[in-house]
């Protein structure tokens, strides 16, 4: 088997790898918040596992050892980002974890087309271009949805609290109002229990 078709079949493996090795990172529930401390020891794993790789493609040559290289520090760049992600829990950081997926690929991609000649490398560029803006995009789409959903969720939870504000005074008016009929003692402890239901003392 030539040095390509190893480089190649190598670096298919760590661009595929990348996710899988991410997931590591990954919190094991949306709703657990993963600890400095897990963050701090899953970039170091992630450099670790990088300068491992490295040193994989160090019996390459030429474009080989280019595209092997591209792919290594495309899986430590998506290891690194999904880390991110699963500690910051933000629109932002995932946006980042998934341009972090597009961009190793988009490496890899210019690297192999770097095999081509004329017509064929110049397509080969365009489309991994083409891909490279494709999933940034989709990144910040998703991303915007997830802050407008966010945004939207706070408006409506503020709408809710403000709405109940605004019964529970028509609610103590009202009370206050069937305190009027009662004189006297009587009328002071309805006015009293009326202002204690409604948190009004």
């Amino acid at each position: 088997m030539s040095k390509l078709m190893i480089a190649l079949y190598l670096a298919a493996g760590l661009v595929l790898a990348g996710p899988a090795a991410a997931q590591m990172y990954a919190p094991k529930s949306a709703s657990a918040q993963t600890s400095k401390d897990v963050y701090t020891e899953a970039k170091a794993s992630a450099d670790a596992q990088y300068k491992i790789d490295k040193d994989a493609c160090s019996s390459l040559s030429n474009n080989a050892n280019d595209i092997c290289l591209a792919a290594a520090k495309g899986k430590e760049g998506i290891a690194r980002a999904e880390a991110e992600a699963a500690y910051e829990k933000t629109p932002k950081a995932r946006e980042d974890a998934r341009v972090a997926h597009a961009q190793a690929s988009y490496d890899v991609a210019i690297e192999k087309c770097d095999e081509l000649a004329g017509n064929g490398k110049d397509v080969c560029v365009k489309q991994a271009k083409s891909e490279l803006v494709k999933g940034k995009s989709d990144a910040k789409v998703d991303r915007v949805t997830a802050d407008t959903n966010n945004d939207a969720a706070t408006k409506q939870a503020d709408a809710r609290k403000d709405a109940r504000a605004a019964e529970r005074d028509a609610e103590f008016k009202v009370a206050i109002e069937k305190c009027d009929v009662l004189a006297g003692g009587a009328k002071d402890t309805c006015t009293d229990g009326a202002r204690m239901r409604y948190g009004k003392i």
